[in-house]
């Protein structure tokens, strides 16, 4: 990735080795289970993770590219600002899956 993809991209930082600049999907507030009850923030739940979109990716970065759906931990993420709105910095090898869209395009089975 170039540096000019990423200003086309509307960042106006270009991500170095194997980082993964991502925005989360909703709130971290309360959440709806499939059957429609409400669940507060506040519920004990065990370790979750969380699905967040890509929207930059550094050079080195092989299995990601902008657009895609990542699940990461949530507990292990660096947040940063950027004109005023939040996103999160990882590692690639902090991300666990990327979304099963792309998998029938790829025979390489590298996506789950």
């Amino acid at each position: 990735m170039t540096a000019d993809h990423d200003l086309d991209s509307g960042l106006p930082i270009r991500l170095l080795h194997d980082r993964v600049l991502v925005r989360m999907e909703g709130g971290e507030g309360e959440r709806r289970s499939t059957a429609g009850i409400v669940i507060p923030a506040t519920a004990a739940v065990g370790k979750r993770l969380a699905w967040a979109t890509a929207v930059g990716v550094g050079p080195n970065v092989r299995a990601i590219v902008s657009g895609d759906r990542v699940l990461f931990d949530p507990d292990d993420r660096s947040e940063v600002e950027l004109h005023g709105r939040g996103y999160v910095l990882l590692r690639e090898r902090d991300v666990h899956a990327v979304a099963a869209e792309r998998i029938e395009n790829d025979p390489t089975g590298l996506y789950l």
